[in-house]
């Protein structure tokens, strides 16, 4: 089983997401790339999808349209989906809001990674990231070991963006089709950069 390395800045994109609609459930997609081996997986960015309807319909097959294409013209390829449920104890793979969008993703790549954010962990001061993972195997969902990379530095820089209310800055592709924001949140990448260099 593969352990996934998450980047800082595709964990404070899922955490964002979930922060700026706590009453809602969430869900986004990961982007990554796949190492030389089997157990090597890093997830390097995180792209909101929704906050109202999670589900497959023909807006979320429009979206993983236009990921895969930004995605592989990025050298990155869509390998997993994230969310986070509408109610605060709901952080298990089988509460995943919209879970088929994660198989459609096996479907097309013969493998994919789940992350469930456990609600109760976000917060102003996170002191452990608050997600839990899961890989396809064989038709089932097998828990699998995550690594937060630079955990330490990544939590301090999180919480202090979510006491400034940062969260407020990330759009989703429900924000893109009200109003034509930025779902691939350029304008956040940049600010992420240099808030995690001073770190």
């Amino acid at each position: 089983m593969a352990e996934i390395s998450i980047s800082p800045k595709a964990y404070i994109k899922m955490i964002f997401h979930a922060a700026k609609y706590p009453h809602l459930a969430v869900n986004g997609l990961l982007l990554g790339v796949k190492g030389n081996e089997k157990s090597k997986v890093e997830v390097v960015d995180a792209i909101p999808l929704f906050h109202q309807c999670l589900y497959v319909s023909p807006m979320s097959e429009v979206a993983l349209v236009q990921v895969e294409s930004r995605a592989s013209s990025e050298g990155l390829q869509i390998i997993g989906y994230y969310a986070a449920a509408e109610n605060f104890y709901d952080n298990t793979i089988e509460k995943a809001p919209g879970l088929k969008i994660a198989e459609k993703i096996v479907d097309t790549n013969g493998s994919a990674y789940v992350i469930m954010m456990d609600n109760k962990s976000i917060c102003m001061d996170m002191k452990h990231p608050g997600i839990k993972s899961w890989q396809s195997n064989d038709g089932k969902w097998t828990k699998v070991k995550h690594n937060l990379i630079d955990s330490r530095h990544t939590l301090d820089a999180v919480s202090l963006l979510l006491q400034r209310g940062a969260m407020k800055e990330i759009y989703d592709f429900d924000n893109y089709l009200d109003n034509v924001d930025d779902w691939t949140n350029q304008h956040l990448n940049v600010d992420l950069k240099q808030i995690l260099s001073m770190h």
